[in-house]
């Protein structure tokens, strides 16, 4: 049975995320470099087929398409040592770089490839039995990866309607910036995420850095080090996906678990244990210690604190030899510990899911989904600094120069300002009204009789 997944990659970050994803993914269902499986285990190759095509007997091809505007980037991918694993036709790239502008990404050079794009995507698609949708790699900062990328999600949204629309989206962030118009790309981004993907896992650099720089202890992190841990995450995310396990078991089903209310669907995400590369494998880790590090804001991907709201929905992937029950208690715990952070007009909003297998030189591993409303922090920040360029409208000659109009400026923020006040309404909400609003409908049923 299929249920397959085409990855997108698009942009610099894309690229250089999506391929650390494929290494990672790779060295869990033992393919080398040319495609070929050397592992010995069934779970390996039980569900392959949800991120690899079997192009010959034993011979896997990952169902990727690698996008972006300049050859760079996907130069380097195919000089790496899984740069073989892809099929060639899948790389598309074009000459002239988005240089960092939405409008480019969106309108101009990125329309111009985009058919392309989609002829190859549509031809991943027919090689599946049964597709439950795309999942796409990018970052929001960039003008590839942001406006492109969008572009690619509205176009696929069109044309495969049915189908779950996934993102990893790296927001930027100004301790970690490479540009100044960051927050105008950006907050065009999450107009059309808003409204096109199911389900957005937010990974911001800002947090990342922290992560090195604290826990990791490292002097000088490098994009490397971020895209390792974010490999992390993109792995423990997909372990349902790509692994035989009872939970969340395709995109479907997590969408439906964890999204209360469409347009909310942007989740923060967070692994345990963190610890250096190199020294993972002297730790011992537990479930309690587990748990109480993956609901630690300094394990989150995302730099806002989940205490500054409260949770909607929660899915906790463990991987490892794990007892559920102990799971179970602990998750139990937490939430009784800590009920206030947690709505609780969702009952049992903790979900917990487990794979045998576990990450490469851990014990076990757990990594943390959470849909929680102090997302809006990390959407205040973009916004505010886009705000504050807007108002004078500042680079804005880049943009229209490409043939934008402001208006589309404005309605992205207004989009992002009713996304920050749906967060906040929910956050609001309490079980108080409901009960209230209960005895009136009683109340006008006992005059009606």
């Amino acid at each position: 049975m299929g249920r397959e997944i085409v990855h997108i990659q698009t942009g610099q970050c894309g690229n250089q995320i999506g391929s650390k994803f494929w290494e990672t993914l790779s060295e869990e269902h033992a393919i080398d470099g040319s495609g070929n499986y050397y592992g010995n285990l069934d779970q390996q190759l039980e569900r392959i087929n949800v991120y690899y095509n079997e192009a010959a007997e034993k011979k896997f091809v990952p169902r990727s398409v690698l996008v972006d505007l300049e050859p760079g980037t996907i130069e380097t991918v195919k000089a790496s040592p899984i740069g073989g694993l892809f099929r060639p036709d899948n790389m598309i790239f074009g000459q002239s770089s988005a240089g960092n502008n939405w409008a480019k990404g969106h309108y101009t050079e990125g329309a111009e490839l985009v058919d392309q794009i989609l002829d190859v995507t549509r031809r991943e698609a027919e090689n599946c039995d049964c597709l439950q949708g795309f999942q796409i790699a990018h970052s929001l900062g960039g003008g590839t990866g942001s406006g492109l990328g969008t572009l690619l999600i509205s176009k696929i949204r069109e044309e495969f309607p049915d189908r779950m629309m996934a993102t990893f989206s790296v927001v930027p962030s100004p301790k970690v910036s490479d540009t100044v118009v960051e927050p105008y790309n950006a907050v065009l981004s999450v107009h059309q995420l808003v409204e096109n993907s199911d389900l957005t896992f937010c990974i911001d650099n800002e947090a990342l850095y922290d992560i090195c720089f604290k826990t990791l202890k490292l002097s000088t992190p490098g994009y490397g080090d971020l895209n390792q841990l974010v490999s992390c995450v993109m792995s423990g995310i997909t372990t349902c996906l790509r692994f035989p396990g009872q939970l969340n078991s395709d995109l479907r089903k997590l969408a439906v678990n964890m999204v209360p209310f469409p347009r909310l669907h942007f989740f923060m995400v967070g692994y345990a244990p963190l610890t250096a590369k190199g020294n993972a494998q002297y730790r011992a880790v537990s479930v309690p210690e587990l748990t109480q590090q993956m609901f630690d804001a300094k394990n989150m991907m995302a730099a806002s604190d989940p205490r500054h709201g409260r949770y909607l929905t929660v899915a906790a992937y463990f991987r490892g030899k794990v007892s559920m029950k102990e799971v179970e208690d602990q998750m139990q715990s937490v939430q009784n510990k800590n009920s206030a952070y947690f709505v609780e007009w969702i009952p049992n909003n903790i979900q917990t899911a487990h794979c045998d297998i576990a990450p490469k030189d851990t014990k076990m591993a757990v990594t943390f989904i959470g849909n929680t409303t102090s997302i809006q922090e990390l959407f205040h920040r973009v916004n505010d600094q886009f705000s504050a360029m807007f108002r004078r409208k500042a680079f804005l000659h880049w943009y229209t120069g490409e043939g934008m109009d402001e208006m589309e400026f404005t309605e992205a923020e207004s989009n992002m300002a009713d996304l920050l006040s749906e967060y906040q309404q929910y956050e609001n909400a309490g079980v108080e009204e409901e009960e209230y609003y209960e005895e009136e409908v009683m109340e006008e049923e006992y005059v009606e009789e």
